[in-house]
């Protein structure tokens, strides 16, 4: 498989290398231990000849992005990790000219791989409208609003859709890199994700910081805010509007650009994550958890608890396949 390295000045360090060790590894463990496999040709192109990471490391470019000598390409972050800084980088000239080099490749049938913060690159093409895809869990809400086509699922470590492949948060490189080299060999990926000690991480979900992301909003934040001070009373949506000082129309529009959710959805995950919280740090029972939280018995908490176990198998197993 041969691979062309998008290396773009201020890259992530962390995601470069990750990326890079995957690829070495791999080679390294099949020759090792004597798989049939083809080699990964890894190349670090550029739009710029002079390229420096996050940290100012110098990058070593081996020449520009040329689509046409590639499998896949592959995108990763830029070190730009909040809105603030992000957003201005987005217009600098280069990445402008990657975008349109992307959107150039996407639609010749190039297939491309972005991660992290190379999701807002890949995304800055338009290749992902009306596709879907995941980003950093945190940038999530600049992502909806910056780009209101594209169908995100932020809650996953990996989303394919089609011949684009884009990954979670900093060390979702290593998902992104490993899903490629599944695609060559699952026995090699396999090993390779044991000997650099690799756990499946199929979610995000469970790294995320709900108030954070709430917090990315002073709508959101005031809805979160009264709808944890109203869990065991149950939710209204003419409250909390009442409460936010917004139409119910707006506060639902508004969670949706943010959080992709709808009130009560986020409502009820609030009182989810207050029983997740109540069984690991009390001796309550599930029926009393229940009555905190303002289920009327234990039996509906239990099926949600359950339906949230079974959501992660299932996004386990996705993440493993094709």
């Amino acid at each position: 498989m041969k691979l062309q390295v998008l290396a773009l000045d201020g890259l992530l360090d962390t995601g470069l290398a990750v990326v890079l060790d995957v690829f070495t590894a791999a080679n390294e463990l099949a020759a090792m231990l004597g798989l049939a496999v083809p080699p990964f040709e890894v190349r670090i192109v550029g739009i710029r000849t002079r390229v420096k990471t996050a940290q100012g490391l110098t990058v070593p470019i081996a020449g520009r992005l040329d689509p046409a000598a590639a499998d896949w390409l592959v995108v990763p972050a830029i070190g730009y990790k909040m809105p603030d800084l992000l957003v201005p980088a987005l217009g600098r000239a280069d990445i402008r000219e990657a975008a349109g080099v992307l959107r150039e490749s996407g639609l010749a049938g190039t297939r491309i791989a972005a991660a992290c913060v190379g999701t807002f690159v890949l995304a800055e093409s338009g290749l992902l409208q009306g596709r879907e895809a995941t980003t950093t869990w945190w940038l999530a809400p600049l992502f909806r609003q910056r780009y209101p086509g594209v169908a995100l699922e932020d809650d996953r470590m990996l989303v394919r859709s089609g011949d684009l492949v884009t990954a979670g948060a900093a060390l979702g490189h290593m998902d992104m890199a490993l899903w490629l080299v599944r695609q060559v060999s699952p026995d090699l990926a396999s090993i390779v994700a044991r000997y650099l000690i690799v756990d499946q991480r199929p979610a995000q979900s469970a790294y995320a910081i709900p108030d954070h992301l709430a917090h990315a909003d002073p709508m959101v934040g005031k809805f979160e805010r009264w709808a944890r001070s109203h869990l065991a009373e149950g939710f209204s949506l003419d409250g909390a509007a009442s409460a936010v000082g917004a139409s119910k129309r707006t506060l639902a529009r508004r969670l949706g650009q943010v959080l992709g959710k709808s009130p009560l959805s986020y409502f009820q995950d609030l009182r989810v994550e207050r029983a997740v919280h109540l069984l690991k740090t009390t001796s309550k029972s599930l029926e009393q958890i229940a009555a905190d939280v303002g289920y009327a018995d234990g039996v509906t908490l239990r099926t949600l608890l359950r339906q949230r176990l079974g959501r992660g198998v299932r996004e386990l197993r996705s993440g493993t396949e094709g």
